[in-house]
């Protein structure tokens, strides 16, 4: 399908500015917590667990209840339903009833007339602990052989025997840490009750029909009466996939066991403390290559903190096992992942789904073969990329859509790569205490939620008589621009400026049984659900204008300078009160189900993604070798978007992934205590990048020859989520620096986050080896 068969194509491949870019500057978008709060309201607060493991002898709340500002108190034996909000196995109680599996884990909560008040009630709670045998971490998880899932296997080829038959091999691991998503409004849900048990729930979340039926459940209603609304969020970046409900459902309990609104509103600490985080991953290597670098036969064992519960665990680790081919032809492969329990918050989705750790594996397998044979890492890395013949991934999908090679050689040559290259090797060879280093690295990542029967969505297009256009469907807003994207396609339907669209809140009652705004496919579902509802009402005014006109409803044009057949014109906001007045129906709704994807597991074979995001980066840095502090000096980014439904939202997108990845790979360290509290729970000491820590130098372009080779909405590719994974080159060009300071032909052991801890102890243990 072609841009032809879109429409006029006007409105789309345009930069246009964020449908709340305005509001966002001046303080006029409004969320959650902006809502004006009636003299009723009831604000709450969670009473938390003081062990990361033990049983709940007794729990006394009666002074809780005697507190100043309670109205109410609630725990696990007050609810109706089920509880539960946890998003698959259902094994996430909303209070602990019991047993705590973490720290800080919620045991009841108060409602109170003050914010204030229910927090300091929150603390009275009179509880007896039984403490058991905590496990926090992955090693004594695997030591106890502790898991929370299955684990699961792909091969393809016969590893073993290319293993041993490779005229070199090498043995490695390398670690990465969690990652808080530090949105910037926090978690947040406003529920009112309505007649007839009905309730109406304002939430922070990406998945409004979860939050929906979670909620429903635990009350033991129907989902028709939940109604889950979302206007904006500020941030999310996954953090709101599942970790919404756990709020959303404390003020439903409230709110309907009251009859009174209750809002919960989250504390930056508790926040941190309560909600899941990106996978802590330990992969462990065993590969064998040739004199070129070129990978013969590998080993892969992944293993994940998944935390308390399984939340969406299991297909995150399915994706990390996915992406550790990245852009690299494996032809004898063998990738194993353990998903280990331990007694801390659940983990949960993250901006890249276990891709980007997958990918972090593999890109220090070709890291360490480059040091391990004195190549450059590049060349390494263009001897074992997809290419014809070379194009099945361990999971038996056959890549079509292969443009790595050309994007890498395209920024390799705009970058300078080689000749840098050379100039730091220069200035290492000068400069005893700074040393630099650069890497070029590759990405392909799948898009698709990984579960298929998510890969749908819906969408509600209203034309009103007099020419304007309401827009709802199931995606929902978190600053990236899903919004103006999806009506931009409408008004191109149309061939109508995006002034009359008038973009609405995402809301349950009006799109039913939606998946999450997650797995980057937010335009692809969500665009061309609403381009099929527009087209059905598009279609129908055409036979209206075809008969004001007396020309065939083919030869009319909705063009912006209006509707027209021939030589003659009508204005779009005419033509409208034209077919409300011979009774047209000016209302649809639109269906996408992706196509073309399905995936066996137990065969570990199958499409699990519709196509492949691809791009690149060049990072350079400088380290100091005296106190493992880094800066990363300049970046180039070649990214492909496919044909761009709107370049300005998709670069901000790579920009913003992309510091967002180096956040997670160099300063941003989550630290447990031995006792499993989280250290690390405020800006104070958990250290996401500012504005300082931005490239100096940072190029970043869409690739110009970019068009999705299946059938998407415009023929574009998702931005979301891949250009997190560009950021690894910063990681590959830190371990460059590191590798400067033995001037052998050694790998060095660099994890991430590379903090300067870690920089420092990778170039002891360096210089170590070097010399023994």
């Amino acid at each position: 399908m072609d841009d032809a068969e879109f429409g006029q194509v006007g409105q789309v491949h345009q930069a246009r500015p964020h449908d709340s870019a305005l509001l966002h500057v001046t303080g006029r978008a409004t969320y959650v917590d902006d809502t004006p709060e009636t003299p009723r309201l009831l604000h709450l607060a969670f009473g938390r667990g003081a062990h990361a493991h033990a049983r709940i002898l007794a729990l006394d709340l009666a002074p809780v209840r005697a507190a100043p500002g309670v109205v109410a108190v609630f725990s696990a034996r007050d609810i109706p339903g089920e509880n539960n909000v946890g998003p698959v196995r259902r094994d996430d109680p909303l209070f602990a009833d019991g047993l705590v599996e973490y720290h800080g884990q919620s045991l009841f909560v108060v409602a109170a007339t003050s914010v204030a008040a229910a927090r300091r009630a929150a603390r009275l709670a009179q509880v007896v602990y039984e403490p058991l045998p905590a496990v926090l971490t992955i090693d004594e998880a695997r030591a106890a052989d502790l898991k929370i899932d299955d684990s699961h296997s792909l091969q393809r080829g016969d590893a073993d025997a290319a293993l041993a038959a490779a005229p070199h091999r090498l043995q490695g691991r390398v670690e990465t840490g969690g990652q808080d998503h530090f949105y910037l409004e926090g978690q947040v849900a406003l529920a009112t009750p309505g007649e007839a048990g009905a309730i109406h729930i304002l939430s922070s979340t990406q998945h409004p029909s979860e939050v929906q039926h979670l909620v429903a459940a635990l009350l033991g209603r129907a989902s028709a009466d939940i109604t889950v609304e979302v206007r904006r969020m500020g941030g999310a970046f996954g953090g709101k996939e599942t970790q919404a409900a756990l709020f959303a459902a404390a003020a439903a309990l409230v709110a309907a066991r009251t009859g009174r609104p209750a809002k919960f509103r989250c504390d930056r600490d508790d926040d941190m403390a309560m909600t899941g985080k990106r996978h802590d991953f330990q992969v462990r290597y065993d590969v064998g290559f040739d004199d070129d670098g070129r990978i013969r036969g590998i080993a892969l064992e992944l293993a994940s903190r998944c935390g308390a519960t399984l939340d969406l665990s299991a297909a995150i680790n399915d994706r990390a096992m996915f992406h550790a081919d990245n852009a690299y032809f494996l032809e004898n492969v063998r990738i194993v992942s353990h998903r280990f329990k331990t007694h801390t918050v659940s983990n949960t989705a993250f901006r890249g789904f276990g891709g980007p750790q997958g990918m972090v594996a593999i890109e220090r397998v070709i890291d360490d073969i480059a040091a391990t044979l004195g190549l450059d890492p590049l060349d390494v890395r263009r001897v074992n990329l997809y290419g014809p013949g070379r194009d099945v991934t361990p999971y038996h999908m056959t890549v079509e859509d292969n443009v790595a090679p050309q994007l890498i050689e395209q920024l390799a040559a705009s970058s300078n790569y080689a000749g840098r290259r050379a100039a730091i090797a220069a200035f290492n060879a000068a400069s005893p205490v700074i040393k630099r280093g650069i890497a070029l690295t590759p990405v392909k990542f799948g898009i698709s939620f990984t579960t298929s029967h998510l890969n749908q969505a819906g969408a509600l297009v209203h034309v009103y008589a007099d020419g304007s256009i309401h827009l709802n469907h199931g995606g929902t807003e978190m600053g990236q621009g899903l919004m103006v994207k999806v009506a931009q396609v409408v008004a191109d339907v149309f061939g109508v400026g995006l002034e009359r669209i008038r973009i609405s809140a995402t809301v349950t009652d009006k799109v039913p049984n939606t998946s999450a705004t997650a797995a980057s496919s937010g335009a692809d579902l969500n665009g061309m659900a609403a381009f099929r509802a527009a087209s059905t009402i598009r279609d129908r005014l055409a036979g209206v204008a075809a008969g004001h006109f007396g020309a065939l409803a083919e030869a009319v044009r909705f063009t912006p300078q209006g509707v027209m057949a021939g030589d003659r014109s009508l204005a779009f906001d005419q033509l409208c009160r034209m077919a409300h007045l011979a009774r047209v129906s000016l209302s649809s709704t639109g269906f996408y189900a992706t196509p073309r994807i399905g995936y066996d597991r137990a065969a570990g074979r199958g499409r699990p993604f519709f196509y492949f995001a691809y791009g690149a980066a060049v990072s350079e840095v400088a380290v100091d070798t005296l106190t493992g502090e880094h800066r990363v000096l300049r970046v180039d980014i070649l990214h492909e978007a496919g044909r761009s439904l709107n370049p300005a939202i998709d670069l901000g997108q790579v920009e913003g992934g992309f510091i967002q990845g180096m956040g997670w790979l160099t300063t941003e360290e989550l630290v447990y205590g031995e006792d499993g509290r989280l250290l690390t729970h405020a800006p104070s000491t958990y250290k996401i990048p500012c504005a300082g820590d931005r490239p100096k130098v940072f190029n970043v372009a869409l690739w110009r020859g970019g068009r999705n080779a299946e059938p998407t909405i415009h023929r574009s590719k998702a931005v979301g989520e891949p250009p997190l994974m560009l950021a690894i080159s910063v990681l590959s060009a830190l371990g460059h620096a590191v590798a400067a300071t033995a001037g052998a032909r050694l790998p060095p052991r660099l994890d991430a986050p590379a903090t300067p801890e870690r920089i420092l102890a990778a170039i002891d243990e360096l210089k170590a080896r070097a010399h023994a």
